[in-house]
């Protein structure tokens, strides 16, 4: 099933995640968690465990899809509800790129995706509960698609070379405007 591009632009192509994309999947997430420099999953993560974290079930309560680009799968994203019960109205999402893929706008792209995703299925809003403060470039592509950082918890993640930096809280609200807020444009370049 191919989901609606939503006025991305290029040749990248967001659908849903097949099980036989998990042969171009697996790769990405294996090299971006193995760095250990953006995510707190355990480098020596197994593929199986990597499968059962990365891929959301098929019950509806979240979607894992990929970023296609000319037949290559050149990202990936996975969206849901961020906590369940009083928690559920509010979604989370967690992005992947392929290292010779990134600076070109497959993560906002990803991103862009997940926010109409969450506001489609009646979220609250978004929250990220980890984003390493070290990983400016997605710190600052998060601000702007109108996240705020709600609190840091200081040296909370190990970077294997800055060694220990905080772990931002983000959250983006979908009901209201936030004083200050960006206007929201998934297609704009940082």
């Amino acid at each position: 099933m191919v989901l609606p591009r939503l006025g991305y632009h290029r040749d990248v192509i967001i659908r849903a995640f097949v099980q036989a994309d998990w042969d171009e999947v697996w790769p990405i997430v294996r090299e971006v968690v193995r760095a250990a420099e953006t995510y707190t999953y355990d480098p020596a993560m197994t593929e199986s465990v990597a499968r059962q974290t990365w891929i959301e079930p098929g019950d509806g309560s979240g979607l894992t899809v990929v970023a296609v680009e000319e037949g290559r799968i050149v990202g990936t994203a996975k969206m849901g509800r961020n906590r369940p019960g009083p928690g559920g109205h509010v979604s989370t999402a967690s992005f992947m790129v392929a290292a010779d893929a990134r600076g070109r706008g497959v993560g906002r792209r990803l991103c862009g995706y997940a926010l109409d995703w969450a506001r489609a299925h009646g979220y609250a809003g978004m929250q990220f509960n980890a984003v390493a403060e070290s990983n400016v470039h997605a710190v600052r592509l998060y601000q702007a698609l109108g996240f705020r950082v709600i609190g840091t918890v200081p040296g909370a993640f190990e970077h294997p070379s800055l060694g220990r930096v905080g772990l931002h809280v983000m959250y983006r609200d979908f009901t209201q405007d936030w004083p200050g807020s960006p206007a929201i444009d998934s297609d704009a370049e940082l």
